[in-house]
């Protein structure tokens, strides 16, 4: 779940998160950085950063509808996974069975493996039957990925601190509709 984690919280948020899978340079210094995609020496290419951004923004369209945003429904989910099916006909998995468990791999090399090893934590952890608990935020300006660990799967924000921004901006809005009566009076 962390290298599934690690792969969608690349993104520019609008409050000083910048955008990790901007160029070639940018993810090459980004995989140098995580060792679960394997060797840092990876040639990358501009091509292969779009490649990733493609990939993360139909996983994080797939984590928003966990969370139950309206607005990743319908055609965009649909969309994403489309993409998804034909991202994993691309990066196919293969099954490692060793005397201590049996896992899923990437059998390539370079970026393509890259791919391959995030669908193979992606089907990994959906194999435990908590898929749906990992989630986009809601808040629209973060949508960073997270875990929902609330005893009843109903996280929708990362932190509380993005739950309250959208409370406000809520507040805010009423308070707008009501022609700015402060509410209560």
């Amino acid at each position: 779940m962390e290298t599934v984690l690690a792969f969608v919280n690349t993104r520019a948020d609008g409050s000083g998160r910048r955008e990790l899978f901007a160029d070639g340079d940018s993810f090459a210094a980004w995989l140098a950085e995580h060792d679960a995609f394997g060797p840092g020496e990876t040639v990358v290419t501009d091509a292969d950063a779009a490649v990733a951004r493609e990939l993360r923004d139909a996983l994080v369209t797939v984590l928003l509808a966990h969370s139950g945003d309206e607005e990743s429904q319908g055609e965009p989910l649909l969309r994403a996974e489309r993409h998804l099916r034909r991202v994993g006909a691309l990066y196919p998995l293969a099954t490692v069975v060793t005397a201590g468990g049996v896992e899923l791999a990437s059998p390539q090399t370079g970026v393509p493996r890259v791919f391959g090893t995030v669908l193979a934590a992606v089907t990994t952890f959906a194999q435990t039957g908590d898929w749906g608990r990992v989630k986009a935020c809601r808040n629209p300006p973060c949508h960073f990925g997270f875990l929902d660990r609330t005893r009843n799967g109903a996280g929708l924000y990362c932190s509380t601190g993005c739950g309250s921004q959208v409370s406000m901006r809520k507040h805010r809005r009423r308070q707008r509709r009501d022609g700015g009566a402060p509410s209560g009076e």
